[in-house]
């Protein structure tokens, strides 16, 4: 398989994509709608989500489930990181499997955080095991999708301004897709022209009521992101709204579309 087809794959052309994460057991352990793991794929494999980024465990358990839906893609998250609620740098980042696992597995792309507010021998530390992932992703065609992400931080503008930096620093590493929490509509188009890879914006934890959650992706779609990472503002939800924020973003999705 080609890096062209795992990436349209994962961003389609003819609309932005809604990947649904479901990964969260592996830093947050037991939370409100993963009780059972693998219950959002089902249950929300028949709207306008376009994929889920799981984890191992989810992969292997719903083999037939996606042989099944072949429209939906998957993005494996290959790796975990302590203590997410700290702003000390006293987290501890690791790799939980390879990009040679996941291209066993037949997914289409990897996944990665990229923390930043950790030690500076931690950060070189960070830098080269992403440098090694990006090889084997480019080795594999598959595409890596780096997450910039201030640990356990309010929404901020510094914040924000911190994470743009890092996002530059994702696209030296040579990231194929970069996933950002929303930073602004200006800053979101800025991040699109000037690093010229594809940018997906993070929904973040629940918050807000649906007409916030719909303006913000509203804004992220006006700046030029090729897709939208929501889950808890979803599956958190009471099953109606989380159904209502679900087709309202769809239909934002479904207006725009990308150069081949």
């Amino acid at each position: 398989m080609s890096m062209e087809y795992r990436m349209r794959r994962t961003l389609p052309n003819d609309r932005a994509a809604i990947i649904m994460p479901v990964d969260h057991g592996l830093i947050f352990d037991r939370i409100k709608g993963l009780e059972t793991p693998s219950a959002p794929f089902a249950a929300w494999a028949d709207t306008d989500v376009t994929g889920f980024m799981m984890t191992p465990g989810q992969v292997k358990q719903t083999e037939k489930f996606f042989a099944e839906h072949p429209h939906l893609s998957r993005v494996l998250t290959i790796d975990t990181y302590y203590d997410v609620s700290t702003l000390d740098g006293g987290g501890s980042h690791e790799l939980i499997t390879t990009v040679d696992e996941a291209v066993r597995m037949g997914v289409d792309a990897v996944k990665m955080l990229f923390p930043w507010n950790i030690s500076r021998s931690e950060r070189a530390a960070m830098c080269a095991r992403v440098g090694k992932v990006v090889t084997a992703c480019d080795a594999w065609d598959i595409p890596l999708v780096l997450e910039p992400v201030i640990m356990g931080a309010p929404r901020t503008d510094d914040v924000a301004v911190e994470e743009e930096k890092v996002a530059r620093i994702a696209y030296d590493l040579g990231a194929h897709i970069i996933k950002i929490a929303f930073p602004g509509e200006e800053r979101t188009a800025r991040l699109v022209e000037e690093l010229g890879v594809p940018l997906v914006i993070a929904g973040g934890p629940l918050a807000g009521d649906v007409t916030e959650t719909v303006d913000a992706i509203g804004q992220t779609l006006r700046a030029g992101a090729r897709g939208i990472i929501v889950g808890r503002n979803i599956w958190q939800r009471e099953r109606s709204e989380g159904e209502r924020v679900l087709k309202e973003i769809g239909t934002l999705t479904r207006k725009v579309s990308f150069p081949a």
